[in-house]
């Protein structure tokens, strides 16, 4: 699972990056009174100003190929769609928190690997040459959607301010999908792209993309304004979620990938729900998920860690990556 000279400051820091992951649902649920896709655009602009610094300092240190490669067709292409595949994946989710419960959200947008494993089953039936899902990885799949199903049945419950519905469910599940888009971009740039180089542009883009979409169909938008988050009323909130949800939670993760197994990580990150709910029910009143929830929730996310120990060990069967272990 990890090296025996795995430093023990290492399983802090998992324990401290989980939490920062966790708690992104409830610090954005909390600052409701601004649009989703706007709320969206400030924390991923607080997240770009937060990271820039380690950018520069990483673009300082590369060789000549390294940047001449950053500027190539084929990684401008791949970074417009992680980014605009990241710009997506915010808008659904953070519009999915106010639509339905923080717990529901959660579950749902962290249940991309079961999407994963319907893509692959789909390019393995189309194209030769593609890894088609073992029986684990589809038993998996099959526990996880109907985990999923059963937690319908509270569709009306109310969790604090928040009431379960259809639609916010399918948004946060559009979330799940949209963010498959940015893991495999990451999973392809990141094989000779250092983090930050990575991370950066793409946080920057999605920022970017969502201003225009919030101009479109948020009304509030001209009120609030493209820096809204420097008003003190929100600055705290929004820093909160660039530091101890991006840079702590995701930036922290991808340093524990150096020390400890993939497989470690991807089954802490399936805590996300739980973690995420406790801190809202503690810090922000988000309330007690509904009786069919405490059924399905854990269903789902069983059918999550089936397919990625199914994924592992295909991996250590075949030599491959599996996609199910991607980075945010």
């Amino acid at each position: 699972m990890s090296s025996p000279k795995t430093p023990f400051w290492v399983w802090g820091l998992l324990v401290a990056a989980v939490c920062g992951v966790s708690s992104a649902g409830a610090l954005f649920q909390h600052v409701d009174t601004v649009p989703p896709l706007l709320r969206a655009s400030w924390r991923l602009q607080l997240t770009s100003i937060v990271l820039a610094p380690f950018f520069v300092y990483q673009w300082r240190q590369q060789e000549t190929a390294i940047k001449s490669r950053m500027f190539e067709r084929k990684t401008i292409l791949i970074i417009t769609a992680s980014g605009s595949a990241l710009a997506l994946h915010f808008g659904a989710w953070v519009a999915s928190l106010d639509a339905t419960s923080l717990t529901h959200s959660l579950l749902f947008v962290t249940a991309h690997p079961l999407i994963i494993i319907v893509g692959m089953g789909v390019l393995a039936a189309f194209f030769v040459g593609h890894r088609q899902p073992n029986r684990l990885e589809i038993l998996g799949a099959l526990v996880g959607f109907s985990g999923a199903a059963i937690t319908l049945l509270d569709q009306g419950h109310q969790q604090g301010g928040h009431t379960v519905t259809i639609w916010g469910d399918a948004l946060a599940f559009f979330g799940a999908i949209f963010v498959v888009g940015y893991i495999i971009s990451g999973r392809v740039l990141r094989e000779w792209m250092p983090i930050f180089l990575y991370a950066f542009p793409v946080t920057l883009l999605a920022s970017l993309l969502l201003l225009p979409a919030s101009w479109a169909l948020e009304p509030d938008f001209s009120s609030l304004g493209v820096l809204g988050w420097t008003d003190a009323q929100y600055f705290p909130w929004f820093l909160a979620l660039a530091l101890i949800a991006g840079l702590l939670g995701h930036t922290g993760l991808n340093t524990c990938l150096r020390y400890i197994s993939p497989l470690v990580i991807s089954t802490s990150v399936t805590l996300e729900p739980l973690l995420g709910s406790l801190i809202g029910w503690a810090f922000f009143g988000s309330g007690v998920p509904g009786q069919w929830t405490w059924v399905g929730g854990p269903i789902l996310v069983v059918g999550v860690l089936l397919v990625i120990y199914g994924g592992i060990d295909s991996d250590n069967t075949n030599n491959q990556t599996h996609p199910a272990t991607g980075e945010e």
